[in-house]
């Protein structure tokens, strides 16, 4: 529980009502309940806010505080969204299997380095020559392969495998042999890794999370790739080995990048898109097309790019 005053101090706001209000968490507009912050991300919402509820509190715009008609306590922020982002953390109560005594639920390898404030769940695995900063929380069934780093202020959720071995093989005859991966995966600071994530273990250079990377569950991050820092990754990406991906790339749901791919910084990749060659300019890049048999594929790709040259030679013969 917080009052109004409190939550004002955290996010920098301007109060119109009773600062001594007591704020017990937050609610959605369209189940609105009391004691409770309502986020106004836009105007149009305002008209779901029942005047039954008296006893919330609105978070709006600064900028819509002359537009306000409403007998509800308002906190006035900047930028609602971030507010939100810098006050939910305050109302998360941490599951309660999850503890800072790693004696009971770790199973630890040899010449381990853990920070400060780490927390993590049951059947957590940390390997040997393991680094991890502070500020670290590891959810349930995590497993921490040999030899990687993890900095500090790191969120990996539950079932996630950090420096699993790549998947780098080489046919001989009519079968394939394993080449065994020697590099490290290293991860930054201020890293969120969701669910049931596969970050390979570099061949012989190092995999590499940089700083303030975001991703979502169930992402496939091979062998020797690096991720630029503040880069976004929605669910079900699969970037092959030895891709570059630059900083504050946006990268949609299941998108396929090939390996050895290199992107530019400031990239948005639209969702489900496949990635086949490097995307040398920032800006928003797109890449739906129908499953062909690939010679046919090929064939089609190539028309596709040359259409707007067709456009305008028909133009020019005015046909």
């Amino acid at each position: 529980m917080m009052t109004l005053s409190e939550v004002a101090n955290v996010l920098n706001g301007e109060i119109i009502g009773e600062p001594s209000k007591k704020i017990l968490g937050i609610c959605s507009v369209d189940n609105i309940k009391p004691d409770c912050l309502i986020f106004i991300f836009n105007e149009k919402f305002m008209d779901k806010v029942s005047f039954e509820y008296s006893n919330c509190c609105l978070v709006l715009d600064i900028n819509q505080k002359n537009k306000l008609s409403t007998k509800l306590d308002i906190l006035l922020v900047s930028d609602p969204r971030i507010a939100l982002s810098k006050i939910s953390a305050f109302f998360k109560n941490a599951p309660s299997a999850l503890t800072k005594n790693i004696e009971l639920n770790v199973f630890s390898g040899k010449n381990v380095k853990i920070g400060s404030n780490f927390y993590c769940g049951h059947n957590v695995i940390i390997g040997d020559n393991v680094t991890i900063g502070e500020n670290v929380f590891l959810n349930h069934n995590v497993c921490i392969h040999n030899d990687c780093h993890i900095g500090n202020n790191v969120y990996i959720d539950a079932g996630t495998v950090i420096g699993s071995e790549g998947f780098g093989n080489v046919k001989l005859d009519d079968s394939w042999k394993h080449i065994a991966h020697l590099g490290k995966v290293i991860i930054g600071n201020n890293v969120s890794i969701g669910a049931n994530c596969t970050i390979d273990r570099g061949t012989i250079d190092d995999t590499i999370i940089e700083d303030g990377v975001i991703i979502d569950n169930l992402v496939h991050i091979a062998h020797n790739v690096t991720i630029g820092e503040n880069t976004a990754i929605a669910a079900k990406v699969a970037i092959a080995g030895s891709c570059f991906i630059g900083k504050r790339n946006m990268i949609g749901g299941m998108v396929g990048i090939i390996d050895h791919i290199t992107t530019a910084d400031d990239v948005v990749i639209s969702a489900t898109s496949t990635v086949s060659k490097d995307l040398k300019l920032p800006g928003t890049y797109t890449g739906i097309m129908p499953l062909l048999k690939h010679n046919a594929w090929k064939r089609t790709a190539l028309w596709i790019t040359k259409l707007d040259k067709i456009v305008k030679f028909l133009k020019l013969k005015k046909i």
